[in-house]
């Protein structure tokens, strides 16, 4: 099943993206850039634009609903790579169709394809 990330966006420009500031800190192995985030507290980060409304983080590339994209993907921090779509047994995650809903984006139907369990790896164990 293709990425309904790839052409939603509704996440980022939805919710707040706060962080244990070590996340943007490339000296205690951080790998958000520091520069696209700013302080909430004295142990919380957030991605720049998620603060306030409208929200739109700064790492969205696109239009909301149309082909977007994460500019710093392979960087993101743990709320971003932890979102998933779809919960382990296949059902829509709700957090993602309110912030699809909020955009006028119509809500992810359940999958389909059966999801996997933990533990479970969709590639084959032999060659």
């Amino acid at each position: 099943m293709d990425n309904p990330c790839l052409r939603c966006g509704a996440c980022c420009a939805h919710y707040r993206v706060s962080f244990y500031w070590t996340e943007a800190d490339p000296f205690l192995g951080g790998s958000v850039p520091p520069e696209l985030t700013v302080p909430l507290n004295h142990t919380r980060a957030a991605m720049r634009g998620t603060l306030h409304t409208p929200v739109r983080c700064v790492a969205l590339d696109g239009e909301v609903g149309g082909t977007v994209s994460c500019t710093i993907y392979p960087h993101r921090s743990s709320p971003c790579r932890e979102l998933e779509p779809w919960e382990e047994d296949g059902r829509p995650n709700e957090r993602c169709n309110r912030a699809r809903a909020a955009h006028g984006l119509p809500p992810l139907d359940p999958r389909t394809d059966k999801p996997l369990g933990p533990g479970h790896t969709p590639l084959p164990l032999s060659a």
